[in-house]
């Protein structure tokens, strides 16, 4: 079913790529990110198993003839397919038997609530694809001038221009990358954020393992990560965040629970630290550093909104941190690559580092912007180049200051990059 108001999302690139090369694909991320219309694009037949008309039917089916869900025209999307496990068995057996790539296209929103439905692990049959919230190149707020790809080639003039304000850059954080709220006035979209957090709360983190789970605690553990936005911090300190208005019984056993069913439903996407060769023997924090999938779960956690955030600088920086670094997932994804953090044992981190496959790597400093945060960005940048054991590895491809405001993007004389986020695509 092809939507003529679809915005194109780099997704649609990756899923027809791994369409030729897997004969079935897994898209999975959050609720509302445009999992199911971005597939539907694609798909010549589709089974939605959530369907309420027709759920009973189909789990009935599932379980006493599950090939039959799969009959249609391919590739065939099956929709919400955690909803009968089972499925996933199917789809790998048949890909045993019947040659060719791209029959099907499983999305879900969840991990499955019964692993032991599932015998194999469907390696070399289905492929998987991870969809976010839309980057703002996406959602059109991004004029696409830098390509992160072509950063890679190390250029050696840059100049775009950028036009978002910091009025544009709060609004965005809170508005979010949600598809649906992209399309509607100002003072309705931010209202989707909240309906977000409120469904996760009160219903999905309980679903998706059926275990009946607090809602005012959940909330509670959702405000405590808010607050702890790019931050690598323990399960124990969340534990006594939470604490002050939880009893005195929660353990951090319940904490790593909660945090844990919000990583099924991926509302939580920590980040992994970077291990590069180093030239000293400076020890290397590990710790995963703590975001939100989109910035916008974390301002609705704490029920606040564009005006707070501009009145809140500090805030505001790690809340564009989250949204810078859900874009650059995003852009990433495209060029093969992952995000990490880097930190050391004497403070010296780097907030994003792009490391792509072949090895190529480049590292990113995130700030709000003007020249005096430009300006510690780019010395901590080159501070951590010197750094780098390149007899051992690649010297970064390129070092980048990634901005909220600025007017336009440029390459300073000490080669590190000045782009704001408003310039920047895959």
């Amino acid at each position: 079913m092809k939507n003529e108001g679809y915005k194109q999302r780099i997704a649609d690139i990756l899923l027809q790529r791994k369409l030729k090369s897997a004969a079935a694909v897994l898209v999975q991320g959050p609720k509302w990110c445009g999992k199911t219309t971005t597939s539907e694009q694609l798909a010549s037949s589709t089974l939605y198993m959530a369907d309420p008309d027709t759920i009973k039917k189909n789990l009935l089916i599932a379980e006493t003839n599950v090939k039959t869900l799969l009959q249609g025209d391919v590739p065939r999307l099956i929709d919400e397919w955690q909803e009968a496990p089972q499925i996933w068995d199917a789809v790998r057996f048949d890909a045993d038997h019947n040659p060719g790539m791209g029959r099907f296209i499983l999305t879900g929103s969840a991990v499955p609530q019964n692993l032991d439905k599932i015998r194999h692990s469907g390696t070399g049959r289905i492929s998987r694809l991870t969809m976010r919230p839309m980057s703002l190149f996406e959602s059109g707020e991004s004029n696409g001038s830098v390509s992160l790809e072509a950063l890679f080639e190390n250029p050696e003039s840059l100049f775009a221009e950028a036009d978002l304000s910091l009025d544009d850059i709060c609004f965005l954080i809170c508005r979010g990358g949600w598809p649906s709220a992209t399309n509607l006035e100002k003072e309705y979209a931010l209202d989707s954020a909240f309906s977000y957090h409120d469904a996760v709360i009160n219903t999905d983190i309980s679903r998706v393992d059926n275990t009946l789970r607090d809602p005012n605690r959940a909330h509670r553990l959702m405000r405590s990560l808010a607050r702890h936005q790019g931050a690598q911090t323990a399960n124990t300190s969340i534990r006594d965040d939470m604490k002050v208005n939880d009893t005195d019984t929660l353990t951090e056993d319940t904490v790593s629970s909660y945090i844990s069913a919000l990583k099924k439903i991926f509302v939580v996407e920590d980040m992994e630290a970077w291990n590069p060769n180093l030239r000293s023997k400076s020890a290397i924090r590990s710790s995963d550093t703590r975001y939100f999938v989109d910035p916008s779960i974390a301002v609705a956690a704490l029920g606040i909104g564009p005006h707070d955030l501009q009145n809140d600088l500090n805030t505001l920086g790690l809340f564009f941190e989250t949204m810078a670094v859900r874009d650059l997932r995003v852009y990433t994804d495209a060029l093969d690559g992952n995000v990490y953090h880097f930190r050391d044992k004497n403070g010296l981190e780097c907030d994003a580092v792009i490391h792509l496959r072949n090895g190529h790597y480049g590292l990113v400093e995130i700030k709000l912007g003007g020249e005096k945060l430009i300006e510690e960005g780019a010395k901590s940048l080159l501070k951590l180049e010197k750094k780098i054991d390149t007899d051992k590895m690649y010297a970064p491809s390129f070092k980048m200051v990634l901005t909220a405001v600025g007017n336009m993007a440029y390459r300073r004389k000490d080669s590190v990059f000045v782009v704001p986020i408003g310039c920047l695509k895959h």
